[in-house]
């Protein structure tokens, strides 16, 4: 009887142990659970790094968008540089052709002055002195500053070959006038000749034109230009 009682005390002390066993499993298996372990954390750490690097990605992407297409709207290479390849459009110039703008400002062309003999009547009675009158025209896009003085004018009577008279052979002192004549206008001077003939350096002749319906020619000078001759007739 005394065996029988020690192994049911030998089974009821087992059982608190067996219980306390049974206890302690849950313990462990939460302190698990509230401290993960290394592997996690690494693949925390990854997944937070990777996603800090696509925001970071986006950003940058989105300047460099924002950036490109504000340098494009303030981009003149394209207007400067005409494209010789297209036909002009409506209401624009060639390239290379000058506009109105820049256009050189008109200089005067003295080859564009001419000069114009003319006389008052074609034929002249006995006692009729004819009246020999220069133009000069500007004929260019310019005005032009012109010496229209004594000192530059000639007055120049022929008969055939014959040298009847010149306005500078008993000339004194000619003078200058400078005169602005402008595109397209003229300036005028009449000479009333007096029927007479001269020699250079106003030598004395008593000779004098013929009349009976002789013909003569005008020509009119203007430093080194001179006009066509205009004929006319002394009765």
């Amino acid at each position: 009887m005394s065996t029988k009682g020690k192994q049911q005390s030998t089974a009821r002390s087992s059982a608190p142990a067996k219980g306390a066993a049974r206890g302690s499993t849950p313990q462990s298996t939460s302190t698990n659970r509230r401290r993960p372990s290394p592997a996690v954390y690494r693949r925390r750490r990854q997944v937070v790094f990777g996603a800090l690097l696509l925001v970071i990605v986006l950003l940058v992407a989105g300047i460099v968008a924002v950036t490109g297409a504000l340098s494009g709207k303030s981009e003149p290479q394209a207007v400067a540089s005409p494209d010789t390849t297209q036909a002009p459009t409506q209401g624009t110039a060639p390239s290379g052709t000058p506009s109105p703008s820049a256009s050189a400002t008109p200089v005067c062309d003295f080859n564009l002055m001419t000069v114009a003999a003319k006389t008052d009547k074609s034929a002249y009675g006995a006692e009729e002195m004819p009246l020999l009158t220069m133009t000069i025209t500007n004929g260019g896009a310019a005005p032009c500053e012109v010496n229209v003085g004594t000192s530059q004018m000639e007055y120049l009577v022929m008969s055939g070959a014959d040298r009847i008279f010149s306005s500078k052979d008993c000339q004194t002192g000619g003078v200058d006038l400078i005169k602005t004549i402008q595109p397209g206008k003229s300036e005028t001077a009449n000479f009333p000749w007096q029927r007479n003939r001269t020699l250079e350096g106003c030598g004395a002749i008593n000779a004098k034109p013929g009349a009976g319906g002789a013909y003569y020619t005008f020509e009119a000078r203007l430093g080194n230009k001179a006009s066509p001759k205009a004929t006319f007739q002394l009765n």
